[in-house]
């Protein structure tokens, strides 16, 4: 069908709009009714319990909600700081029914360029992210520890929790133990709320994570936090306020553009426009439900999200370092013998 309009440009621009959103909503109507009465996959790369698994359960039984006739199932795939769960959703069939969550800390794998990583955050298709989440270094309420300056001037190592390498928190641990002289001993295999409990056992003096993840132990009064990275809350003073050197606050920008990208939700690459754009839609519902809101404030937990090509551009920004940065993290990275 051919559509003629002489002399009036803005007619014709209007014409155009309205072609262009009859296909979008017919693309989204098709992409409802084939995936009306199917069951979906939400892969968690974290274990049971965290903050992670919270969001990851609240994101799948909103879009749900939110998506009718459908299922929505949650699978957990913890290990190796998120890249099991990821290398998995990045492998997934491209048909729209497997989607999930991992920790934005898979950015620092890529850009140090490891051997274990088998996902291009780029290529994804993004659905959106949930909130903006600060780092904090927490500390266990019986330390002895109280300041940041404090931490730095102790003399022994202290024992910091990690899920493992690779995960945000041990990299963060090693950029800032090496760059700010942290006496920090690491040590892994603390998933979900594992590091909280060794804390309160006195196993673990603290860990670096997300406030949200942590807000809740803290308010319990099992600890306190010392420095923030991020974030508008007036209650615990940046560690970028603190005297450091260039490498240091080099490495905290680097941490500070994780907190952006807080609790994202995307599926594996190449998924189908109109598909895609259904979960898009589905996860902006279930984001913006009060519901969920009520929940997630509940426990603590903040929702400012964003969606779709938004959360591609800040990836794409936050994947954008210096080489100078990039050597910075890989010799963080980097085990010694």
């Amino acid at each position: 069908m051919t559509y003629v309009c002489r002399n009036s440009g803005i007619m014709g621009l209007m014409l155009i709009f309205f072609i262009a959103g009859s296909h979008q909503n017919a693309w989204a109507q098709s992409a409802e009714s084939f995936f009306r009465g199917k069951s979906f996959t939400y892969i968690i790369s974290a274990g049971a319990g965290g903050g992670y698994d919270l969001y990851g359960r609240l994101t799948a039984e909103f879009m749900q909600k939110h998506m009718p006739g459908s299922t929505v199932v949650v699978k957990n795939m913890p290990g190796a700081g998120h890249l099991i769960g990821a290398n998995a959703l990045y492998a997934s069939p491209a048909d729209g029914y497997t989607f999930g969550t991992f920790s934005t800390g898979l950015i620092y794998n890529q850009l140090s360029q490891s051997n274990n990583v088998r996902y291009d955050l780029t290529k994804m298709s993004w659905i959106g992210k949930a909130g903006t989440d600060p780092r904090v270094i927490l500390i266990a309420s019986q330390s002895p520890i109280k300041t940041y300056p404090e931490l730095i001037a102790n003399k022994a190592p202290l024992n910091f929790a990690a899920s493992g390498p690779g995960s945000a928190s041990y990299v963060e641990m090693m950029l800032l133990g090496k760059n700010l002289g942290l006496p920090i001993r690491i040590l892994t295999g603390y998933t979900g709320s594992n590091d909280q409990l060794a804390m309160r056992r006195g196993e673990i003096t603290g860990t670096i994570g997300s406030r949200s993840s942590v807000q809740q132990f803290v308010e319990n009064g099992y600890g306190r936090l010392i420095a923030q990275i991020g974030g508008s809350e007036q209650d615990t003073p940046q560690l970028s306020d603190f005297t450091m050197s260039d490498a240091a606050k080099r490495s905290i920008a680097l941490i500070k553009s994780q907190g952006d990208i807080a609790r994202p939700t995307a599926g594996p690459p190449a998924i189908p426009a109109n598909r895609l754009a259904f979960l898009i839609e589905a996860y902006r519902a279930a984001m913006n439900d009060p519901s969920l809101q009520e929940r997630a404030t509940k426990f603590g937990y903040s929702i400012e999200p964003a969606f779709g090509d938004d959360v591609r551009n800040i990836i794409e920004l936050a994947l954008q370092q210096s080489d100078e940065t990039i050597a910075l993290l890989k010799e963080a990275l980097t085990v010694p013998k």
